[in-house]
């Protein structure tokens, strides 16, 4: 398995160089969106959502084509876009309340405040309730949980006070006046938005629930766009799950999975108007950028948490499994000085990469134990080899009864994707995805399969071994 092997760390920081007095820093500027898909954006090709400014990053800049995250559930994938870490270690393993352990992680804004960056966090911090000020940020902006779409209470700089108005506006507007103000040295800012995930409050049991009538709210402007256009699906779109038993266990009154339980078109045109806004501040970061000469020294990535069923396999806002709804992601990057423009990238690259990508740009040494990989020398064109294989795992929570007790580690490599449930024996997974690519027929008990399947099974135990999991058994 050494063709995917994770670097050691001592070969990992090597990468990694501390600047000179006076060296060229960039600026950096980090938006993230809450449960994008990797396809919901222009430049994915999606047929009608009007996505400009972000597709302008894309068009400017690098366009990774298969991206994903490492655990596709909020907080733990927030959680490894700060340290560069899996959540097994870095242990924000869920949607509880993590509120105290969010609070010692050594992040990446962490690392950037000491070296003397400008810092700002603004938007949606989701590990616990406590909106209080993290480490590693001069400034703060933020809200309780899930937050409201519509006039929010905000905390800033620890002051909290209901706010009229639009979330996503809100988050846009004192993102671009923090880019405005005049300062001596290079920024951060992490733009972290509400949108588009489901309009609910959480609890800090992890449990949720809507909050009015509509799951997706978008801004009144924005409400009727799209009404006539005719929503894409997938060919496993509202399909019943055939050949997963893990989701095709009866769980107590919920209806089995199919079409009748997929999310429907109107949902799904309310998320894509929901991310017009989004756009619309993409568009005012990058002017505010223009308006005051920094956006050619400003490294503008553009990505989300996870992704979302849009009825395939029967589901919708579960998440969480290791499909690819659920955990592929766009990831865009624009800076021109290291990124020609229109570039494409095939690489398997993971959320876990932009910590230290972002740290190496910086000239700033990482922190140990982590385990992502920077992407500059990809985005340098240099020839070198690159991961085959990565790891995807959940932990088992209380949200979803359809989800409980099925956490799973997965191994997804560049044809095949390997799932093994933690507690229900019996239930797992192989998908060969160049002749299935929705994952639709699970191989997991074919004669033809077994060979790849026990090969499969040693390269997940040896990259567990290597990211410090314990195998089980």
């Amino acid at each position: 398995m050494a063709h995917f092997r994770i670097l050691a760390l001592g070969s990992l920081l090597a990468f990694f160089t501390t600047s000179a007095p006076g060296a060229d820093r960039p600026n950096v500027v980090l938006i993230l969106v809450d449960d994008l898909r990797w396809d919901e954006i222009g430049a994915a090709g999606h047929p009608f959502a009007r996505t400009p400014n972000i597709d302008r990053i894309a068009r400017e800049g690098a366009y990774f084509r298969n991206a994903f995250v490492t655990t596709p559930l909020c907080s733990p994938s927030r959680a490894s876009f700060l340290t560069g870490q899996y959540a097994h270690t870095h242990g924000i393993v869920d949607n509880t309340s993590r509120a105290a352990a969010s609070h010692r992680l050594v992040t990446f804004p962490l690392l950037l405040q000491r070296a003397g960056y400008g810092t700002a966090f603004i938007g949606k911090w989701h590990m616990g309730n406590d909106d209080s000020p993290r480490p590693g940020f001069d400034r703060w902006v933020s809200f309780k949980g899930q937050g409201e779409y519509v006039d929010p209470e905000i905390s800033e700089d620890g002051q909290a006070a209901r706010v009229p108005g639009y979330m996503t506006d809100i988050l846009n507007q004192r993102a671009a006046l923090f880019i405005r103000r005049p300062r001596g040295g290079p920024f951060l800012l992490y733009l972290a938005h509400k949108a588009i995930h489901p309009n609910v409050v959480q609890r800090d049991d992890g449990s949720s629930s809507t909050i009015g009538k509509e799951l997706f709210v978008p801004a009144e402007r924005h409400r009727t766009l799209y009404a006539a256009e005719a929503v894409p699906r997938r060919p496993n779109a509202g399909k019943v799950p055939l050949g997963k038993p893990a989701l095709l266990r009866p769980i107590g009154d919920l209806p089995p999975l199919g079409p009748d339980t997929a999310t429907d078109d109107e949902a799904i045109r309310n998320r894509l108007r929901t991310l017009m806004a989004v756009d619309e501040g993409v568009g005012e970061i990058l002017k505010a950028l223009e308006d005051t000469r920094q956006l050619e020294d400003t490294v503008v990535i553009f990505t989300s948490d996870n992704g979302y069923f849009n009825g395939e396999h029967g589901l919708g806002e579960e998440r969480r499994l290791a499909y690819e709804e659920s955990a592929r992601i766009p990831l865009l990057a624009r800076y021109p000085k290291l990124i020609r423009p229109a570039s494409r990238f095939d690489q398997l690259v993971l959320n876990i990469d932009v910590a230290p990508t972002l740290l190496e740009l910086a000239g700033v040494q990482a922190a140990a134990g982590v385990q992502g990989r920077s992407l500059v020398p990809l985005l340098e064109g240099k020839d070198q080899p690159w991961r085959a294989a990565f790891l995807i795992e959940y932990f088992s929570d209380s949200v979803f009864p359809r989800i409980v007790n099925m956490g799973y580690q997965a191994l997804r490599t560049e044809r095949w994707k390997y799932i093994r449930y933690a507690e229900l024996a019996g239930m797992d997974e192989l998908y060969d995805l160049a002749s299935d690519p929705y994952e639709m027929r699970n191989l997991i008990s074919e004669p033809a399969a077994q060979a790849q399947l026990q090969q499969l099974r040693r390269d997940l135990d040896q990259l567990l071994r290597e990211t410090g999991a314990t195998p089980p058994g």
